[in-house]
């Protein structure tokens, strides 16, 4: 898959790609002709970087309800003859997630594009899943025939069919099947079910791949091993030296840490990191200085993973270096460091966000710091991400450092986040979004009610809603 394209974020379709709130004021306040071209190119061409931890699916089937749109692009893009010639998931997933909430809010054409998706399209697993969760048992069963066609009456087809079954999501639709009279329906759901039991069984007894022998030097043996094949197996060495090394084995750990293989090298790093060795900081600066870049990315990792005072004074120290050392230092003061670090922090997130933008993957890390540091003057770079990210994901970790850092949240952004993509940032907007917006008192209202929101998000609603139903 490759990489989205993504708009500016002052534009309609920047707006709803990445998710904000904003998106969907700025789409309900727009023609709604263009509110529907920018939102038919979202759902069937996915903006999002990590489709398995952003959301958008309800956020965008919501705005379909909002603007009573229609279906057909979606239809055009999952009939099409690319559901032919491309069956990844990603083609298809977001489109299919965006039908199954408008078929929980009671869009039978939505329904039905996906029963029939289920039946002949090339991401159909998806689609029942979906259906699973929405679609009566009537409806299910009628796909009984149309799924199992999909399985050749072969060895090679029933095999599929057991994996099929054991790697479903929703176990619902094939129980169902499982009860059906029917040989060719029935028996074969039943016999796959008992199968794809015994393969579970048979991984869990006999595991595959390698294992090292019980020596330290097999221990390293292994790692580099694996590291030949194209396999960092840093942590698992390093685990399987905590098992098999002694007092007497420290000399030729920290050795091997110091000048090693690659493969050594990092596990003996790994292992001195979590077991908290004295040299551990020594050792890490020097494989970052002369290592490979392999043994250099293991030794910043373990760095990273190391719990306790020394390790955060050392990063006091590194900080300013203009490398990946420098930058695992920053994220370890922004997770652990105190209030006379906050100075610090800041510079890092002001250095990272100049040179790297506002999609860094270290900003995760020093946006959550500047929250938890509650460092006010980063409230204009931390606005600045919330903006421009085009991750969901380090808006909404945006939304809670301004929370933490910037007064005006409460009537700014936190208004717009109570229709944003992600739950979480709904859930802090429904904590802090000033009443005196009437804006914000009706969509209190709305999420209180929407039986697809998540939990978490009412339960914050409603803490600021009166019993008599009227926002405090």
């Amino acid at each position: 898959m490759f990489d989205p394209v993504i708009a500016p974020s002052g534009t309609l379709l920047g707006l709803l790609q990445r998710g904000r709130g904003d998106g969907t004021l700025h789409a309900l306040a727009a023609p709604r002709a263009e509110a529907l071209a920018a939102l038919n190119h979202c759902v069937v061409s996915d903006p999002r970087h990590d489709w398995q931890v952003e959301n958008r699916s309800l956020y965008y089937a919501r705005l379909y309800l909002d603007l009573d749109g229609g279906l057909e692009e979606i239809q055009q893009h999952l009939f099409g003859a690319d559901d032919l010639l491309d069956g990844e998931d990603t083609r298809t997933g977001l489109a299919l997630a965006v039908l199954g909430h408008l078929a929980s809010y009671g869009r039978n054409d939505a329904l039905g594009l996906l029963r029939r998706y289920a039946e002949t399209g090339s991401n159909w697993a998806w689609a029942l899943d979906e259906l699973a969760l929405r679609d009566d048992d009537a409806g299910l069963r009628a796909l009984a025939v149309p799924v199992l066609g999909r399985f050749p009456r072969t060895p090679e087809g029933e095999a599929e069919l057991a994996s099929a079954v054991r790697d479903s999501f929703e176990p619902r639709p094939w129980r169902l099947w499982a009860q059906d009279p029917r040989e060719s329906v029935g028996e074969r759901v039943r016999a796959a079910q008992e199968q794809g039991s015994f393969d579970r069984w048979q991984r869990q007894m006999r595991p595959t791949g390698p294992r090292p022998g019980w020596s330290v030097q097999a221990v390293f043996d292994w790692a580099q091993q694996g590291l030949d094949r194209g396999a960092e197996l840093h942590l698992p060495a390093a685990r399987c030296l905590t098992a098999v090394a002694g007092p007497d084995d420290r000399d030729a750990i920290v050795e091997a840490a110091r000048g090693g293989t690659d493969g050594a090298r990092g596990a003996a790093l790994h292992y001195l990191a979590e077991s908290r060795d004295p040299v551990v900081l020594d050792l890490i600066e020097n494989a970052v200085n002369t290592g490979s870049r392999t043994v250099a990315e293991a030794a910043v990792c373990a760095f990273e993973r190391m719990c306790g005072e020394d390790a955060v004074d050392r990063a006091r120290g590194w900080v300013h270096r203009p490398d990946a050392l420098g930058g695992s230092a920053a994220g370890v003061l922004a997770c652990r460091g105190g209030a006379q670090d906050a100075p610090l922090v800041l510079g890092a997130l002001r250095e990272t966000v100049r040179a790297d933008g506002p999609d860094a993957p270290l900003l995760w890390t020093l946006v959550d710091g500047a929250g938890r540091l509650g460092i006010a003057c980063a409230a204009p770079v931390l606005r600045h991400v919330y903006r421009e990210t085009a991750s969901s994901h380090l808006r909404g970790n945006a939304a809670r450092a301004l929370a933490s850092t910037d007064p005006s949240f409460g009537a700014g952004f936190a208004v717009e986040c109570l229709w944003d993509c992600e739950e979480t940032t709904r859930e802090v907007a429904a904590h802090h979004a000033e009443t005196g917006d009437v804006r914000v008192v009706d969509r209190l209202r709305r999420l209180a009610a929407d039986p697809a929101e998540e939990a978490e998000v009412q339960t914050a609603v409603r803490s600021r809603i009166s019993p008599e139903g009227s926002a405090i």
